[in-house]
Order: structure tokens, then sequence, then C-alpha cells
């Protein structure tokens, strides 16, 4: 199709400016428009007829290369906690409130050390913004792009969270408007525990060279000083059991708020009922690589957890972070969640019964389990899922008990490799036990009747 005509140029300085009480109304109209449209940029210079941006390649990259200048400053102004810098990195009719949301998040990120803290423009497709959306915000250029967070704190690599930004220019000089924008109805800004209020931060000394960081809120500070305290030895445990082949480190975030921990985790798990989970953003199978790992601990948890229980937790999604460079999702539940049990208790010297009370009971009333759990098990409540973690943890203990903890490690490895039919499953445990499968859960359902019996 032809190329259209170019639209005549306005002066932007022939145009009557807001007063601040229209601004906030246009900043509101702004996110309004956004959302609706699903926009991503415009440039009243270079809008053809038909709507459509026409930006040429050299043009393009220059506003790419402006709006990255514009989000170093800001990563910068954030980091170092520079108020007067911020305020000035704003647009004249910037979002109500993200002033002063950035200024608190810039002294709250004070309280964390950083290996590295950056805004970068990401790979994305562009549509075209209306003039309506222009002509509301008195700017020359629009722009929503693909923006990403670029953070680390454990981390030898940094991981990368979404942030809906809206961008705008007047003249020359390029402007933060909002950073809370739903552009194309799936991109939100991620929010961290900066975000959530004042951080309080414990480093920890986990060996050979390593450093692991607890975060929190000064509300939670008792639960990340006991956290911290717990680490070095879990590391320990961990390596003991897996081996060196991983980090050595963690990073370990404490929720102050239910909101702060769906933020952190995301909507399908509800701390309400779990204690604890660990999260990654990015697993390269290829170069066994992991990135955004993180440990959070519910608002509930310093509440519900005692020494022994929150040792365990710890402990067991701490197996899971060493884990997950070789681990596969959809992988038998029973291997990955029973290896994390059998971490979590490892060396503790706790009963077996006072580990498995739930198994026990059962043990006790029906007789010990022949079968092992089925994936949808875990996912129950009440005693239903603590009998599936339960029993899980006996498959391992006994694997560890009667072939040694180096083949426990090989069977997770050899089974945490994807979803897999029962005779491959079974296939797979047998070439590394040396058992038949049936003879092998007879020997188990023998060992759980002798140990909780």
């Amino acid at each position: 199709m032809p190329a259209s005509d170019p639209s005549p140029v306005t002066d932007p300085t022939s145009r009557r400016q807001a007063r601040p009480w229209e601004l906030a109304a246009l900043a509101g109209l702004v996110l309004a428009v956004v959302v609706v449209l699903a926009l991503t940029g415009f440039s009243r210079t270079e809008q053809g007829a038909d709507g459509a941006v026409g930006t040429a390649q050299a043009d393009a990259e220059a506003r790419a290369a402006a709006v990255q200048t514009l989000l170093d400053t800001w990563a910068s102004a954030v980091r170092t906690n520079d108020a007067a810098r911020l305020s000035g990195l704003m647009d004249q009719a910037a979002a109500p409130g993200f002033l002063a949301a950035e200024t608190r998040r810039a002294g709250n990120v004070a309280g964390v050390e950083f290996s590295d803290w950056g805004y970068e423009i990401a790979e994305g497709a562009e549509t075209a913004v209306p003039s309506s959306l222009v002509d509301a915000l008195g700017a020359d250029e629009v722009w929503a792009p693909a923006v990403q967070l670029r953070y680390a704190i454990a981390d030898e690599s940094p991981t990368r969270k979404p942030v809906a930004l809206v961008v705008a220019r007047r003249g020359e000089r390029w402007a933060l408007v909002s950073d809370s924008a739903t552009v194309d109805g799936d991109r939100r800004t991620w929010r961290g525990p900066w975000d959530f209020g004042p951080v309080v931060s414990r480093r920890v000394d986990t060996g050979d060279g390593q450093t692991s960081v607890v975060l929190g809120h000064p509300e939670n500070a008792t639960m990340v000083d006991r956290l911290a305290d717990e680490l070095p030895a879990a590391v320990v445990n961990a390596t003991q059991l897996w081996g060196s082949n991983w980090a050595g480190r963690a990073l370990v975030w404490v929720a102050g708020s239910q909101d702060e921990f769906t933020a952190l985790v995301g909507p399908n798990h509800d701390g309400r009922d779990i204690a604890a989970v660990a999260i990654s953003d990015a697993v390269d199978p290829d170069s066994a690589t992991v990135t955004g790992q993180r440990i959070v601990f519910s608002p509930a948890s310093a509440d519900r957890l005692t020494e022994v229980t929150r040792r365990a937790i710890l402990r067991h999604e701490l197996i899971h972070v060493a884990a997950r460079a070789e681990t596969v999702d959809r992988s038998p539940m029973w291997v990955l969640e029973g290896y994390a049990e059998y971490a979590a208790y490892r060396g503790t010297g706790e009963a077996e019964r006072q580990i498995a009370p739930a198994l026990t009971a059962q043990v006790g009333a029906e007789g010990p389990p022949t079968e092992f759990p089925e994936d949808t098990d875990f996912s129950g409540f009440g005693e239903r899922g603590s009998v599936a973690y339960e029993t899980a943890w006996s498959i391992n203990a006994f694997v560890a008990e009667q072939y040694g903890e180096s083949r426990l490690t090989v069977l997770y490895r050899t089974l945490a490799v994807g979803e897999a039919d029962p005779e491959t499953v079974d296939g797979r445990l047998s070439d590394v036990l040396g058992v038949d499968a049936d003879q092998f859960r007879d020997r188990w359902t023998d060992w759980v009747g002798a140990h909780l019996g």
C-alpha cells in the first residue's frame, strides 16, 4: 500500500498550557485511553492518514536511544534515592501519585544492596496511538514501550520483570507519565518488596564465598533474623544432599501482607494456606541456569511456624532452589515434594511419627499405603494433602535408608525429567535401584508399617 501523506506538524509551543487541576484529570484520561485502545506509540509528526505509525528506522532508533537514556537516569535516581532528580524526570501531566510512589520506592530501595538495578527497553511489537491521546497529554509524542526492570540481589545473573510504562516527549525532552497503565491488558508492572514499605535486609555468609540475603519489613524483622540465622546450616544441608553443583546461596523474602505475597509469587499461591513457596522467573535447561529464584514466606508464617517447622520449611524450599536447574515441570510430585520433605528433616533427629503424623494415623487406622500418591493429592487441603506429602517423604526416606542418599539423589535426577506414564516411571526406578518396581513397593509398604505402625 502506498505511503500516505504525513499530517501537518503542530507547533507545541502554541498549545494552551493546562492548569494543575486539569493535569490530574488529563492523566486519568491518558490511562483510560491507554487501557481501552492497547496502544504503544504515537508521534504527531509521523502519523499517516490511515492512522498507522510510519516512523523511519533511524527515527525509531533515535527515539529508543533517547528513552533508554531516560530509563537509565530513572534507575540511577531510584537506586541512589535522589528525590530531586526523580521530580525532574516527571512529565507535567504525570499520573497523580506517580512521583510520590517513586520517591517512596527510592527510599525503600536504599535499604537493599543490589548488584544490579536498571530499566531497559525489551523487544515488542508496536501499534498506533491515536492523536486523541497525544491531545489529552498535550505532548508531541507518546510511547508505551515494552520495558523491563532488571535487578539482581543475591544472583550472579539479573532477572527481569515487566513495567507498564508510558512516556511522553515535549520538544526534545522525554519524561515519565505512568508505570501503572495496563497497556495491552496483560502487561502490568511487577511490584517488589520495596513497593510495599521500608525494607530490612540481612546478608548472610553461607560458605565458599557465597552470600545469601533475607529481605522483609520492620514489622517482621524478627522473622527475617530467625531465617538469616538458619540459612547457613540449611545451605550446608542442601549441598550435602544434592551436591555442590548449585549456587550455594539463596534470596529469601518475608511478605508483610497478603497483597505483597500475591505480587511476589503470583495469584496461584495463597499465603493464607501455605507458609512459603520457592519461585523462579526463568529456567534455561540447555545451560542449566535459573534466574529470579527466591523463597517467599507468607505474612502468616511468623505466627504459625515453630522453630522446628520454620527450619523444615526453609530447608524444604531451599532444596527446590538447589535442584531447580535440573527439574522439569510435571515430573511426579512424589519425587519432587518427597525429596524436599526428606531434605527438610534430614539429620534433625525429629521422630518419624512427628514428621508424618497424618500418615501415622492412617497407618494405625487402615494399615500402610501400597501405592504412591497421585499428583492431584498434593493440591488437596487438610488430611488429604498432609498424607500425600508425608507419604512422599516416606518413599524418599525409605530409599535413603535402604539404598543411600547418593542413590536417592540419582533417582531424583532420573525421574525429575518431566511427565511420564507409570510404566516409564517404574522402569526408571528399577534401573536406578536395581529392583523390580512391584518389589520396591512391597518393601516400602513393610518399611512404613514397621516405622509408623
